[in-house]
């Protein structure tokens, strides 16, 4: 066996995946797959390389607290009245219904009572980290389904970790263990959102202003803090993923959000990376020769059973066959927690490396289904919509499923002494400009009626995905930088915008740079400025001469 050093082992690693994930890309097979795969290669199953409490394992936690940071950055208070009793109603539901179903299955097979519980709630569970690292993937994580999916997903999280500390309690034979440990629990949990509260609202507003004057140093920033946060709360008994999620919801009424989610995009898609390859060096095969019924039965459970059952809870909360079957839809796998739950069932003695190993491939094998499933969601249910309005009642309420952002006219980067003169302009005319500007003090000093300003960058590819570019007939920069309007120019066509683009240009050669490169209209303001500045002072030499030439006469 080859031994390598870990800078070494992390460079072959990732060369292996760059391979792997180039031959997924021509084949049009999912990454996850081909990542979660070059992690069995390199895992105990294949040539060792990477263990338990490797630098690999260590990554791939960051890359899940960027994940669930960047989840919370996206919600607000508004998401969570509008999707929290239905993500709360239908998980709770889905986790209920499932775990019978998946209690009998096992029963069926002749399992015993403890074995088909465990077995029955590892197919209840979904990977939140999967789920939302697809839904980010097709941009369904704002529409509708996406957030009421985030919500099943938190009130999974939610359970799985009350159940572990159930499992626990009850391994510790005393009479009032689990109470003891539910009131310490609460308690904690009391104190750890207290805490998130109170800096969300005496702290981060403040410092925040301090730190967004450096791109570098928000970035930075947004990483120690979920970081720290998710520390605290495994500190605390609570897995890191809830305190990175906390660390997001608490910067996800501020300004700089979609800033500062658009910078983190890059580094949690290289750290998930680690998160798939962790995942696959962990998984079990031992004791799967003789479970092929078992594994094939409970993996089309999970594959079709409970995206069904979401659909059908769904359904009868009055919503759109298509919304619950897309919410139902990304939960056709079981969850990363479900493996850890198996651990913890062996190394409690409750279950045997069988049991251990039938979940092991099951979460394989409905990991890369539902990767699938999610890809083809929506010509799936095309094919399937006939069938799946047998479930449907009258009285459906009406949702807007595309989720379709509030209309704004233009798009306008910039606030400067120019940028202030445009947005005044166009919002006299009666127009909604949504204005876009790094400088945090621009952003908190506007006050202009029908102008709306948000913190963000004009040379960032992934901002552009969290503006209304659907909506806005213009999009204008009044930033005069050749680069910056370069990049903008770049990201609205990769993004296929179909408005009008007007750049602005301070001297002759970027106006010709920018018309070269397909830029629509081009402002000069410098060049306007010299022309009406020109045309005064020929009016005024003009009237000097006149006068000049009456007082001769």
């Amino acid at each position: 066996m080859v031994e390598l050093h870990d800078f070494a082992l992390i460079a072959v690693i990732l060369a292996i995946a760059a391979v792997a994930g180039l031959l997924a890309t021509r084949l049009r097979q999912p990454m996850i797959v081909a990542f979660i795969g070059v992690g069995v290669l390199v895992g105990p199953a294949g040539t060792g390389w990477v263990v338990a409490d490797s630098t690999v394992e260590l990554l791939a936690r960051m890359g899940i607290a960027i994940l669930l940071f960047l989840v919370g950055l996206r919600l607000d208070m508004h998401l969570i009245r509008t999707t929290g009793t239905v993500a709360l109603i239908t998980g709770s539901g889905q986790v209920l219904f499932t775990s019978v179903v998946g209690y009998l299955l096992a029963a069926g097979f002749g399992m015993d009572t403890v074995a088909a519980l465990y077995v029955a709630l590892a197919l209840t569970f979904s990977s939140t980290i999967i789920i939302v690292k697809l839904l980010s993937d097709t941009r369904e994580l704002e529409q509708i389904h996406g957030r009421i999916a985030v919500g099943l997903l938190i009130v999974q999280d939610i359970i799985v970790v009350v159940v572990m500390i159930a499992i626990n309690a009850l391994d510790q034979r005393t009479d009032n263990a689990v109470t003891v440990s539910i009131v310490v629990v609460l308690a904690k949990g009391a104190g750890l959102l207290a805490g998130v509260a109170i800096l969300a609202k005496c702290v981060l507003p403040w410092l925040l202003k301090q730190i967004a004057r450096s791109q570098e140093l928000l970035v930075l920033f947004g990483v120690a803090y979920a970081a720290s946060v998710a520390a605290v709360t495994e500190a605390l008994g609570f897995s890191s993923e809830v305190g990175a999620f906390l660390a997001g919801v608490s910067l996800a009424a501020t300004a700089y959000r979609d800033a500062l989610g658009a910078r983190l995009v890059s580094l949690r898609d290289f750290l998930l990376l680690f998160f798939f390859l962790d995942l696959g060096a962990g998984l079990n095969f031992a004791d799967t020769a003789g479970q092929v019924a078992k594994i094939a039965v409970f993996s089309l459970f999970v594959l079709v059973g409970k995206p069904l059952i979401v659909t059908v809870i769904m359904a009868a909360l009055r919503y759109p066959i298509q919304v619950g079957f897309s919410t139902g839809i990304p939960l056709a796998q079981i969850s990363e927690f479900s493996l850890i739950l198996a651990a913890l069932g062996a190394s409690l003695g409750h279950i045997t490396t069988a049991t251990v190993s039938l979940i092991t491939v099951v979460g394989l094998l409905t990991i890369g289904g539902s990767t699938y499933l999610i890809l083809y969601s929506h010509k799936l249910y095309r094919r399937l919509e006939r069938w799946l309005r047998v479930f449907e009642r009258a009285g459906t309420r009406t949702v807007d499923i595309a989720d379709k952002d509030a209309e704004v006219y233009a798009i306008l980067y910039g606030l400067g002494r120019f940028g202030r003169h445009v947005a005044d302009h166009l919002s006299r005319a009666g127009h909604r400009v949504l204005a876009v500007d790094f400088d945090p003090h621009r952003v908190g000093a506007n006050t202009r009626d029908g102008v709306t300003a948000v913190y963000g960058s004009a040379e960032d590819l992934h901002f552009l995905e969290t503006l209304p570019l659907n909506q806005a007939r213009f999009v204008i920069s009044t930033i005069p930088l050749l680069e910056t309007n370069q990049a903008l120019l770049h990201g609205l066509r990769h993004h296929d915008y179909r408005g009008h683009i007007a750049l602005t240009a301070h001297t002759v050669h970027d106006a010709a740079q920018l018309r070269a490169a397909g830029a629509e209209v081009i402002l000069e303001p410098f060049s306007l400025a010299v022309e009406a500045t020109t045309e005064i002072l020929g009016r005024l030499i003009d009237e000097d001469a006149d006068s000049d030439d009456r007082n001769d006469d």
